[in-house]
């Protein structure tokens, strides 16, 4: 899978959950916008890629076991 399959990928998770985040931010006081929300969903996919590495490189490394 490659590298923007995944992002989309995870972009999909992050909008699934979006309308509970919304929810949680807007009881807290907060307005979630798309120009507000951009910087999150850019740090969201980075933690994903970086989780989905780190759980690929300890299969890889149990297969090579």
């Amino acid at each position: 899978m490659s590298h923007q399959d995944k992002q989309l990928q995870f972009m999909m998770i992050a909008m699934k959950y979006l309308p509970e985040a919304k929810e949680q931010l807007e009881k807290s006081g907060v307005e979630l916008s798309m120009d507000l929300i951009e910087p999150f969903m850019n740090l969201f996919t980075k933690v994903m890629q970086e989780a989905y590495d780190l759980g690929r490189e300890e299969a890889l490394s149990e297969v090579k076991q």
